[in-house]
């Protein structure tokens, strides 16, 4: 398998604007399909996808070239959606989970039966933080957040007061 990261283990990204969501979100990679991050974006644009479930042709598309997209779980396969991603020339894609309150369960992203592939990476996100940062966009009229990815999360101290408020309920 690729350097990089194993199954279950965690992928930490960080938002670095809007100021109310500066936090670092805690993802974990699709299990068995997918690429792995050989770069570390400093900056990238997180592009809530339009629309959210991205199972076909998105209406912001041209947003996500070359920059990650924010999908909602639901509607087609994790598969589908990062295929649907990478066609668009996303470089990753961060599938939140489609219930608002989950805050403690990791999904694992399988492999769908159709044999496809797909070559960018996907990350699971608690639906919790995928809701908290649509909600900040929205609130403050944006089109997307800035993010760091992944972020090499080693001093724990400093990494727990970054962490979202809402994960310590």
């Amino acid at each position: 398998p690729p350097p990089g990261l194993r199954i279950h283990e965690y992928l930490y990204f960080q938002v670095l604007s809007p100021g109310d969501i500066r936090y670092i979100f805690t993802a974990t990679p699709a299990k068995d399909f997918g690429g792995v991050f050989n770069t570390r974006y400093e900056q990238i644009h997180l592009v809530p996808a339009d629309p959210p479930e991205a199972c076909g042709e998105l209406n912001n598309g041209v947003f996500i070239q070359d920059q990650i997209a924010l999908v909602e779980r639901g509607g087609c396969s994790f598969l589908s959606k990062t295929r649907v991603i990478q066609e668009h020339g996303g470089r990753a894609v961060i599938i939140a989970d489609n219930a608002y309150d989950n805050d403690s369960f990791y999904i694992e992203m399988i492999q769908d039966s159709s044999r496809r592939t797909a070559d960018i990476p996907a990350l699971f996100l608690l639906g919790r933080d995928g809701y908290m940062i649509r909600r900040s966009l929205e609130q403050h009229g944006l089109p997307w957040a800035v993010i760091s990815i992944p972020v090499n999360v080693t001093s724990i101290p400093t990494y727990e007061m970054m962490q979202p408020p809402w994960t310590f309920w």
